[in-house]
């Protein structure tokens, strides 16, 4: 059983829960974006939760199977069809051998995860089989003609047959913990009281925002510190990144604050133009 891939969309990746405990080697935990959609997918095929599936950025993929299967499509709001023939998200869809999956482009949301029963067969590195686009470990991003393999299908099969799950916020409000540099800023508060907009300059390892710079009270260099996913990092600039599924382990620009890990799935979702603002958790 293999995938073909037709066309591979924006940026679609193999993607699975990442490859945590080597941050030592330099080496980020890397990953589905939305983790919970991307369990969710697995959960509706019958797979173990870590099983790797495809995270496509925006849509476009079209892909074709090899023999009977089944998938699933959660995340962002794009239209499939399967053979031509309209499907719904969030739930177990049967794939004919020989048919044809195609995602339209994404009217919500930034990305979504495509399971397949069995999950998706390449080699293993350090542990996973994501696709770590600063490190350039893993597959490499889908490209038309590949052939993906497919796992053998797990025992049970899915006892759920629809998972409705809630629209996507329009101008979220993530929570976030202060520090741990916030005394290099002259007026912190001003994070929490900032409507920022998402850079288009935005990808897996950081989401670059625009909006009112934040002043500093020190100019010097900060040596290079441990850095974990949802770390609001400010250059000299002012405009916070958020770091991501693919972010580095260490940066040199202060941390002012931390997205909460539970929110880290609503921020995988924002589009370019989007706005959103933080509170304190």
């Amino acid at each position: 059983m293999k995938l073909e891939i037709l066309r591979p969309g924006f940026a679609t990746t193999v993607q699975d829960l990442g490859r945590p405990g080597h941050a030592a080697l330099g080496v980020g935990r890397s990953g589905a974006a939305d983790r919970g959609s991307f369990r969710l997918a697995n959960r509706l095929v019958g797979n173990p939760s870590g099983a790797a599936g495809l995270e496509v950025t925006l849509g476009g993929l079209v892909l074709r199977a090899t023999a009977l299967t089944t998938i699933a499509v959660t995340g962002a709001d794009c239209p499939l069809t399967v053979g031509g023939r309209a499907f719904g998200r969030n739930a177990p869809i049967t794939l004919p051998a020989g048919a044809e999956l195609s995602l339209g482009v994404a009217s919500a949301g930034l990305r979504c995860y495509v399971a397949v029963r069995g999950g998706i067969d390449v080699p293993p590195v350090l542990g996973s089989r994501s696709t770590d686009t600063l490190g350039k470990l893993g597959p490499p991003p889908l490209a038309a003609g590949m052939l993906l393999p497919i796992g053998s299908p797990p025992i049970g099969f899915p006892t759920v047959d629809l998972a409705p799950r809630a629209a996507l916020p329009v101008s979220p409000v993530l929570r976030v913990t202060p520090g741990p540099r916030r005394d290099w800023f002259t007026d912190p508060a001003r994070l929490l009281s900032t409507v920022y907009t998402v850079s288009p300059d935005s990808d897996r390892v950081g989401i670059r925002l625009t909006g009112p710079p934040l002043s500093r009270t020190r100019h010097d260099e900060l040596p290079s510190e441990p850095c974990v996913p949802g770390s609001l990092q400010v250059p000299p600039s002012g405009q916070p990144i958020l770091f991501h599924a693919d972010h580095p382990t260490t940066g040199g620009y202060p941390v002012i604050a931390v997205v909460d890990e539970e929110d880290l799935d609503v921020a995988a979702q924002l589009r370019p133009g989007q706005t959103l603002r933080f509170r304190a958790s």
